[in-house]
């Protein structure tokens, strides 16, 4: 069992910049897939980024456009996602995830371990 718990997210103007955090505990994220997403209330969760095990990988979300950038750390059991240039759709909950095998392709589905999520809000 891993838990994972986000923090980072905040209220921020547009063209703002915010780090999210993401750190694991009761087991290590040591060989699995790391992944964010993000989810509007009343629509589905859509993923955002994910690393591999090794971190050689990364993946974005086309809506990135270059201004998210994904890492980990595994001294450190953590995963970060530095978010650059928000914009109000960016307006969120983001969330961390792990997956036990490998990186599905940014659908929430294969992974196995969800945090309890941060909270971005970008205003105009």
């Amino acid at each position: 069992q891993v838990l994972l718990v986000e923090s980072g997210g905040g209220s921020v103007q547009t063209g703002g910049s915010l780090r999210l955090s993401c750190v694991a505990s009761g087991g290590t994220i040591s060989g699995k897939c790391m992944g964010w997403f993000r989810q509007v209330e009343g629509d589905e969760r859509e993923g955002v980024a994910e690393i591999s095990a090794t971190g050689s990988s990364k993946w974005y979300a086309d809506f990135v456009r270059g201004r998210f950038s994904i890492s980990r750390d595994d001294a450190k059991n953590s995963i970060y996602l530095q978010i650059n240039n928000l914009k109000p759709e960016d307006t969120a909950m983001y969330y961390c995830a792990a997956a036990s095998s490998r990186c599905p392709g940014l659908r929430a589905r294969g992974y196995n371990f969800w945090g309890q999520g941060t909270q971005v809000t970008v205003s105009s």
